[in-house]
């Protein structure tokens, strides 16, 4: 019997089934950086249009972990996709390299500066360590396939870049928005510096909250004041506060009570007497264990401005002043107010002119001389305050008290308020506020809630803190006069020489400055500022100091793309200083992802061991795996990522890869240009196939514009196991394998797949980058060198298919289940061994008569005939998914024999002489002419 094997057109590449991503994609990274992938696509787009995605810094210390990876990959993607479509879409990455955290690992091993290292070689150290933690996060950013010009990045601390800052710190000077004040900030006794709102989280905590009475100074004016004339007399009559907070108590300089709220004057006792909002009282009054024998008055807080308090540690008096920020939410209606320790009493404290005494040093302990606590730090403080108060009979009640708390977000300790002088952008003297709520409205915020967010941050937030008390930062170059503390008048001259020596020696070039090279015989009467800028206001200059470092860049860029962490981070700094420079917003676009959190949605933790390391899944399961688990995840939200997850990414990417690689097999031999076959003379399926995928290719655009990747991810997945593995391709196998491998039905599918393959690997670019990368190389026909320089693929605007394919599939997907149901009732194997009729009505038939023979291929069985509707036996099926007409399915089982090539039971089988085992048209395609096949 004749081998008809080699007869056969059977699939053939080199593209291997197993990915064997962990192993492939490190040498396609070695090629792409050999040949200058990234280079090679900055010349081909020289000249187009520029899309600008500015890269958020990561912070230089430590590896980078499973949210870097969503970050820079999701990057990387857009990029991906604004080249394609043919902008000019750069990638420079960046890193902040200044700030605590790199300072305090620096300190683990030399400690302090002026230890074992003076300070200059300690920032020598801070900038090695800086270097160190950017080369291993870099190779790791590279490693996730993410191109840009990593040769290049922009850094925080390069000299350059220093000397931009320092710079646009003096446009902002100049702008009218830097002042200093002694106001009361955010301190952390760990950093021993102050904070930034962006550097404070809150967590739960346990205080001593205790409500202490001020002793009313004058009790015959608060008796005036209430028209008692009768009980003019001395009593005991106190304010009561509540606090959370005693070891304030010190720096107490009032208490405040709202004007419109009510407060009661009650009688506990013979001659005792409390005041308290109405609505608290009687909360209060079971907090004391008292009860009231009589309310002897009622009146406004506003009726009370101005009635002298004895304080309850220190013999002198306090006023009763009115505020709006206080709250009958808890305590008792009357706030103890100390200017030192709080932004509201702060504020309030500036319209009465209260002093403003912080007895609390840097590392948190009461200076000496401070009665009761003097050098006790503010904890051990606390109960010898609560212990005094007690004595003084001034302690109505101690207790526990949980409640959210600020910490910082480095040390994860509590936080104080202190008033020390600092330097300030102000949001309100020069309209830093009122313009950045106008321009908010102007940008794109993906999700759209991005924009409600930022807007409420904006609008009630304090002034910006940017001065911190730390070594390792950009200095806040400014002389002061030293009697007056006034800022030197020629101070923008001064920052612009100081930022030409900080270019060329970096930071140093300030610390090391004597300021006589500068202000020659004036210098004696300025002092040099040593605090430097907060690490966000590094950060929050990139926009600017990019923009003048890279011709490529400018601004207001197209995007920014970080957590959502960052409404009150990096996008939030930048916004204020692009504002405070430029007066508008720095970017067109914000785009916003979740945090990472396990398939349980819990927090990712060690303790937990439910960490996902990227380094561990690259090595093991490749980037492309981690690459589309970030395109396929709704990122708005929290992104769920596990073993579990990944696995079925896995599972999903292994079918696109089979997809491609069965493309790629029925292609061997097809050359794009040799065998082109014209549109018009295309197999109808193919036509269908292709416009298809046109419109696939305007969703996938349309998908990446938008930045909605999981319904790309959705829509290509489901394109390659429904409209081709279960349909397209199913019915092209017939075709491929046994018509004649250069007849031109056959070609016309090839040249239909190719189309496909062109599309389709371009469409995976920027998600599954080094899959396509290697399917490019495999796909026939002449091309560039990689996929990352091409655009999305010109696909031929096709005329309409003759067929109605949409109902023909519906057709199909019902006869299928019904072939499957005889399957397994045993009466058929597989569905080549029956024979369809189908039982028509006249509109039915219109769109199923022009099919003809075509129709047993569809249905992949070895007959089908066309039937009136009034032929239908009994047992026929209905086609439920049919809406054009009325169609009823019969199934026989075939009785013709088999043909050993293509499988097909027909009549014809054995009636070739030269073939006896073949049917005719097997027959004529090994040495006839070979079939003709309808709807070409």
């Amino acid at each position: 019997m004749p081998d008809y094997k080699t007869t056969i057109n059977l699939p053939k590449t080199d593209f291997p089934m197993k990915a064997d991503l962990a192993k492939r994609e490190p040498a396609m990274l070695e090629d792409w950086q050999r040949r200058g992938i990234y280079r090679k696509l900055r010349e081909a787009r020289r000249g187009r249009q520029v899309y600008l995605l500015h890269d958020g810094p990561p912070y230089a210390n430590g590896s980078i972990h499973i949210g870097h990876a969503v970050n820079k990959i999701l990057k990387d993607v857009i990029v991906k996709a604004r080249s394609m479509e043919g902008y000019d879409a750069p990638y420079i990455p960046g890193w902040d390299c200044h700030g605590l955290p790199i300072e305090l690992a620096v300190e683990k091993k030399y400690g302090r500066p002026g230890r074992k290292l003076d300070v200059r070689a300690f920032r020598a150290e801070c900038r090695k360590f800086a270097l160190q933690q950017v080369a291993a996060q870099r190779a790791d950013f590279e490693r996730l396939g993410v191109l840009g010009d990593w040769d290049r990045p922009y850094l925080t601390m390069d000299p350059a870049y220093e000397a931009e800052q320092l710079r646009a710190f003096a446009l902002v000077l100049a702008n009218g928005h830097v002042y200093q004040g002694a106001k009361p900030v955010h301190w952390c006794l760990d950093c021993r510096s102050a904070l930034a709102e962006a550097e404070v989280e809150y967590e739960e905590r346990v205080s001593p909250a205790i409500d202490v009475a001020f002793r009313v100074a004058d009790a015959a004016d608060l008796w005036r004041r209430i028209g008692e004339r009768a009980r003019g007399g001395a009593a005991d009559i106190s304010v009561v506060i509540w606090t959370t907070t005693p070891w304030t108590l010190p720096a107490n300089e009032a208490v405040s009570v709202h004007p419109e709220f009510d407060y009661q004057l009650l009688r506990v006792g013979a001659d005792r007497y409390l005041l308290l909002a109405a609505d608290l009282a009687a909360d209060c009054l079971v907090r004391y264990g008292l009860g009231a024998e009589e309310c002897v008055a009622q009146m406004k807080g506003r009726d009370l401005a101005g009635l002298q308090l004895r304080h309850p540690l220190y013999e002198r008096t306090v006023p009763i002043i009115v505020a709006e920020h206080v709250t009958a939410d808890a305590g008792t209606g009357a706030v103890h107010t100390a200017p030192a320790h709080g932004q509201e009493d702060f504020a309030v404290g500036q319209q009465y002119d209260l002093p403003v005494v912080n007895p609390v040093d840097d590392a948190g302990r009461f200076v000496a001389g401070t009665e009761l606590v003097g050098g006790l730090g503010i904890d051990a403080a606390n109960p010898v305050i609560i212990d005094a108060l007690d004595k003084r009979g001034a302690l109505l009640s101690h207790k526990p008290y949980t409640h959210s708390y600020p910490h910082c977000w480095r040390h994860k300790s509590p936080v104080i308020f202190r008033a020390t002088a600092q330097w300030f952008i102000s949001m309100d003297r020069c309209g830093l506020r009122r313009n950045a709520l106008r321009d908010i409205r102007q940008v794109r915020w993906t999700p759209a809630w991005g924009e409600a967010r930022i807007t409420g941050m904006i609008e009630n937030r304090p002034d910006w803190c940017i001065s911190r008390q730390r070594t390792w930062g950009v200095p806040i170059p400014l002389f002061l006069d030293r009697e007056t503390s006034a800022i030197h008048p020629r101070s923008g001259e001064l920052i612009e020489q100081v930022a030409v020596r900080v270019a060329k020696q970096g930071i140093d070039a300030w610390f090391d400055l004597d300021p006589v090279d500068l202000l020659g015989s004036e210098a004696s009467r300025y002092r040099k500022v040593t605090d430097v800028m907060d690490v966000w206001a590094d950060s929050g200059f990139s926009h600017e100091c990019v923009s003048k470092l890279r011709s490529e860049v400018s601004t207001p860029v197209d995007l920014y793309l970080e957590g959502s962490d960052q409404h009150r981070g990096w996008f939030h700094s930048s916004l204020l200083l692009s504002e405070a420079l430029h007066e508008r917003a720095p970017y067109r676009a914000v785009l916003t992802h979740g945090f990472t959190v396990d398939d349980k949605g819990r927090k990712m933790s060690k303790s937990l061991g439910n960490v996902v390391v990227p380094q561990q899944v690259m090595s093991t399961m490749g980037a492309d795996i981690l690459r589309l688990w970030v395109a396929a995840t709704d990122y708005g939200n929290e992104i769920s990522v596990s073993d579990e997850i990944l696995k079925r990414i896995a599972d999903s990417y292994r079918r696109m890869r089979n997809t491609l690689r069965f493309l790629l097999g029925n292609l061997h031999g097809f050359d794009p240009q040799r065998d082109f076959v014209s549109p018009e003379k295309m197999i109808d399926l193919d036509r269908w196939a292709l416009r298809q995928t046109a419109e696939l290719q305007r969703q996938v655009r349309d998908g990446y514009e938008r930045f909605e990747f999981h319904e790309i991810y959705q829509r290509v997945h489901n394109f390659c196991v429904v409209d081709l593995g279960g349909f397209y391709l199913d019915i092209l196998k017939d075709r491929l394998y046994t018509m004649r491998a250069d007849s031109t039905a056959r070609r016309s599918a090839q040249q239909a797949m190719q189309q496909i393959a062109e599309a389709m690997v371009r469409w995976l670019a920027p998600i599954l980058s080094f899959t396509a990368e290697e399917v490019w190389r495999h796909l026939p026909g002449e091309r560039g060198e990689s996929v990352h320089l091409e655009q999305w693929h010109p696909l031929v605007d096709l005329a309409p298919p003759v067929a109605d394919w949409e109902q023909v599939i519906a057709l199909r997907d019902d006869v299928l289940k019904i072939l499957e149901q005889l399957r397994a009732a045993g009466r058929i194997g597989a569905p080549l061994e029956a024979e369809i009729d189908l039982y028509c009505d006249r509109t039915a038939e219109a769109w199923l008569r022009p099919l003809a023979d075509e129709l047993r291929f569809v249905l992949i069985t070895s007959d089908v005939t066309l039937q009136g509707a009034d032929l239908a036996p009994a047992d026929a099926t209905p086609a439920q998914s049919v809406s054009k007409g009325r169609v009823s399915v019969g199934v026989r089982v075939s009785e013709a024999k088999k043909c050993v090539r293509c499988w097909h039971r027909r009549t014809d089988v054995g009636r070739v002489g030269a073939h006896p085992e073949l049917c005719g048209r097997c027959a004529s395609n090994i040495d006839g002419p070979g079939e003709t096949r309808a709807m070409a």
